[in-house]
């Protein structure tokens, strides 16, 4: 009944535009100049907030994080002069650019070896060193103790300086944001409501208006980002003869990506439109088979690119894909109307072409309707991703085919009726495969291709087993770029490149008490849960309770010319800073700006807390995997270093004495007493052989945990390296939920199309391993799930399951035509007929989608080429499981229970 209903109304539409040509193309025509009207709107997205889980809780906390230790965007530029770097031209050359780079608008400081207070060159007083700044630039510096200083202080080492000293880094710093972290928070928090159902009506257009605020500020944002990373471009050009220098930062690969998606909408869009009109050339060798096509497959992507433009829903470097993709499967859905039209033209010439049209159309509504809401099943299935550029992704592509569909079906029979009838016959339009081989190979081979089918499962399946989701995002771009340049030379010389934070929480009950007779004694003088030597044995070396005293701090490099000079300048700074104390208390003490006492509460600037981070800083140092590491460890080593053993009274001093310079390099990014908070920043090596990150983190974890060092609650992870590897590791579920919904709602619309239970069995198999095998060639050949990767496999599926709704509703004809009774014969010759007539036509579509998708091997951006590359296999795999494996099922269907493919 049904599909009486369909028919009945698809033949009434398909009459009023064989009736009406000139009208329906007013209205189409009407639409597209509505669609061009908003491509000026039409907007580019490679913001941080398109490569990440839409519901990642770990964002906000790193949002959070950057806001509490002021550590917003920066650039790093890379800088290899050509005379030797400590000479006085290569310094003059490098402050040169410092200045230059600092009057770039936005820019809130920049920082390079110039400007780094120097504390060993030579060593003084732990007060004269917390007061009075030296650096690089102060006349008399000794600069061979400065290179000594970078290459191996506990503040500088794997910093500023690589070890050969000869390549250094300025760090161009941007304010935090805090505007963008807080309306992006005051949405998030908005659509948690909405989504869960807790929201009231006022609440829900707040969300509205709170989106479309957010979208428009972070527009104006990335604009000046942009502005800025390219005047630091500029910037850098103009050296480029006298030093080696590439930028690098997250900013700069924002921009980079950018220019990746225009590049791969212009070079994919050109590309596939030159090779269909080849492909239509070659195929049909007549001028309104060329044209015809190509005018309904650009105006489904002018449709939706205006569509989108309107919307004001942007692409990102996954959904830039989506016009190839479109017009590939445009073209596809038209090559079978166009290859029926003709057949009719040339079998029944007396029709006209009224008649020709319609009966086309009509044939190819049910096939193709069906083609195209399992290939939209297929897209739709991202939806239930986590990876928002993969959920945009395959939204635009479900509502693209939906115009694609009506398009061909509206524009293309249009455009029929206004053309000139054909005063010969359409010559039978070529094969670009033998089909008739591959049905003489069902007819004769069928044993060997079962068994072919068994052994690529086999291989499908040991495969799989081998996939994985570690990746390295420097190998997303090619050896020749300055992304990939710039982090090789940032993750070599200089302390690696994705960063890591470890949060620390102040214990409930702080341990450890003072001596009550003496306020200010080192708080380890009595006994500690957390006062423990070697907390990671040989991994970090001793922790103890005593610190070299300077006589032992030659060793490491540096002389002291001052002794011990710390004993000489206590009194003055007790005089300056502090009056009398008060009676001693088991609570640690500091005092205020004003010079009176005040509880000093916070855990982590005490020696207990500090030798805690200590523990932790040495242990993550001895680590392969991890380049330089940061936290209030330095502040502790250089002043047991430069002073021999503080306690906490002299602790409190340090912080009240500290000058700005060093403020800001060794305690404000790891110090937020006001939550009693403390941060250890580094940075993994990404080029380290096998980097496993999920292992990574689990181990730093567990070993830190096992050592009794925190509570399971006082650490947390943050930084670029967790949200990279949450948005990793999610890629297992997202392909497992993505192909699970996509084969189940597969087999629902087999089941309804076919009517059939084993029909719909039989149609999915082939699918099933073309989509295992890709799969599982990506595992035998080490080609890890990444953001396009990952949607490979249901869009292989989706397109590949064409090609069976195709090949079973024409072989059902073409069996119903022979002969009432299913016997061997009829069946073979079934398949012959087949093969000959909707067999081409899955020839050319899938060359055609072949060809389109290998187009994406001159993408800038390498998982774009893995995408084009397996989907490409993944057709080719589709239309041998079509032709060779689907028709000895049927042929043994047609044996054993003919009723089905009645």
């Amino acid at each position: 009944m049904s599909s009486n209903v369909f028919s009945k109304g698809f033949d009434r539409y398909i009459d009023t535009v064989i009736a009406r040509p000139k009208l329906v193309l007013s209205l189409i025509g009407l639409l597209l100049v509505v669609a061009i009207a908003g491509l000026p709107r039409f907007k580019l997205d490679a913001s941080s907030e398109a490569l990440t889980l839409k519901t990642d809780t770990a964002l906000d906390f790193y949002r959070e994080i950057a806001k509490r230790y002021d550590s917003g965007d920066f650039l790093v530029v890379t800088f290899e002069p050509r005379t030797e770097l400590f000479s006085d031209e290569s310094l003059a050359l490098l402050d040169k650019l410092r200045e230059e780079l600092s009057s770039v608008t936005g820019v809130k400081s920049v920082t390079s070896m110039l400007d780094l207070p120097l504390l060993y060159s030579p060593k003084r007083g732990i007060v004269d060193s917390m007061r009075d700044t030296r650096t690089l630039l102060t006349p008399g510096v000794d600069r061979d103790l400065v290179r000594q200083e970078f290459l191996t202080s506990p503040v500088y080492r794997n910093l500023i300086l690589s070890p050969d000293a000869q390549t250094t880094a300025l760090q161009i710093n941007f304010d935090v944001d805090t505007q963008y972290i807080d309306l992006v928070q005051r949405r998030d928090a908005l659509r948690y409501m909405v989504e869960n159902g807790s929201a009231s009506a006022a609440q829900s257009l707040e969300l509205e208006q709170v989106s479309q605020e957010f979208l428009a500020y972070r527009t104006k944002s990335e604009a000046k980002s942009h502005e800025r990373v390219e005047a630091v471009r500029q910037i850098v050009a103009k050296y480029q003869d006298q030093a080696q220098m590439f930028v690098g930062g997250v900013s700069m690969i924002t921009a980079d990506m950018i220019q990746f998606i225009r590049s791969d909408l212009v070079v994919f869009g050109s590309a596939s439109l030159l090779f269909m009109i080849i492909v239509l050339i070659a195929l049909f060798r007549q001028l309104r088979f060329v044209v015809i096509p190509m005018l309904t497959c650009i105006s489904s992507v002018v449709l939706m690119l205006g569509l989108i433009s309107w919307l004001d829903w942007r692409l990102t470097v996954i959904s830039s894909n989506f016009v190839a993709l479109l017009l590939i499967i445009s073209l596809a859905i038209i090559i079978h109307l166009i290859v029926r039209y003709r057949e009719y033209e040339r079998d029944y010439p007396e029709w006209g072409k009224a008649r020709w049209v319609k009966a086309a159309c009509s044939f190819m509504a049910k096939p193709c309707l069906y083609t195209t809401l399992t290939t939209m099943v297929a897209f739709a299935s991202l939806v239930v991703s986590d990876i928002k550029p993969v959920i945009d992704f395959g939204w635009m592509m479900t509502m693209g085919l939906v115009v694609a569909l009506i398009l061909a079906f509206t524009l293309l029979p249009a455009c029929l009726m206004l053309t000139k009838d054909n005063a010969r016959a359409s010559a039978p339009t070529r094969s670009l495969l033998p089909t008739a081989f591959f049905a003489r190979q069902v007819e004769k081979r069928s044993p060997i291709i079962l068994g072919a089918g068994v052994m690529l499962a086999v291989f499908s399946v040991v495969g799989i087993g081998k996939l994985t989701v570690e990746n390295k995002f420097i190998d997303y771009f090619h050896q020749d770029t300055e992304i990939y340049k710039g982090l090789s030379v940032i993750d070599n010389e200089l302390g690696g490149t994705t960063t890591l934070s470890i949060i620390l929480n102040a214990p409930q009950e702080e341990q450890g008490a003072q001596d009550e007779q003496d306020g200010f004694a080192d708080a380890f003088d009595t006994e500690s849960p957390y006062d423990q030597a070697d907390p990671f044995a040989a991994d970090a070396g001793a922790v103890q309770d005593e610190t070299p005293s300077n006589s032992d701090t030659s060793a490491a490099g540096f002389e002291s010319d001052t002794g011990d000079a710390f004993d000489t300048t206590l009194d003055d700074a007790f005089d300056d800073a502090f009056a009398e104390p008060s009676s001693t208390s088991t609570s640690e003490q500091t005092a205020n700006s004003n010079g009176d006492l005040e509880t000093y509460s916070n855990y982590w600037m005490t020696v207990a807390g500090l030798k805690r981070i200590e523990a932790i800083h040495d242990y993550l140092e001895a680590r392969p995997e991890v380049g330089n590491v940061r936290s209030l460890a330095t502040l502790y080593k250089l002043a047991n270093d430069i002073a021999g053993p503080v306690n906490d009274f002299e602790l409190a001093i340090m912080e009240k004495s500290i000058n700005e310079d060093l403020k800001k390099e060794v305690l404000s990014p790891f110090y937020a007493p006001e939550v009693g908070q403390t941060r250890i920043s580094l940075r993994i090596k990404d080029l380290t052989p096998d980097l496993k990150r999920v292992a990574l983190l689990e181990s730093i974890r567990s070993d830190i945990l096992n050592q009794g060092l925190v509570e399971p609650e006082e650490i947390k992870f943050t930084g670029l390296l967790v949200l990279y590897n949450n948005l990793l590791s999610s890629l297992f579920s997202s392909q497992i939920q993505s192909l699970t919904f996509v084969f189940i709602a597969i087999f629902v619309m087999f089941l309804i199309l076919f009517r059939s239970l084993y029909l719909a069995l039989l149609g999915i198999l082939p699918n099933i391993l073309s989509a295992g095998l890709t799969l599982g060639v990506m595992g035998w050949f080490g080609v890890p799930l990444d953001m396009m990767t990952i949607v490979v496999a249901s869009v292989a599926v989706g397109i590949g399951v064409d090609n069976s709704i195709h090949y079973i509703y024409r072989y059902r004809e073409e069996l119903k035509q022979t002969t009432n009774t299913y016997s061997d014969e009829n069946a073979i010759e079934s398949v012959y007929r087949s093969h000959n007539s909707i067999g081409q036509a899955l020839a050319y579509t899938s060359i055609i989608i072949v060809f389109g998708f290998s187009i994406m091997l001159f993408s800038k951006f390498i998982p774009t080429i893995y995408f084009g590359v397996l989907t490409g296999f993944a057709m080719i795999a589709a239309l041998l499981a079509a032709l060779l494996l689907l028709p000895v099922f049927l042929v043994f269907l047609a044996r054993k229970r003919p009723a089905s493919l009645a």
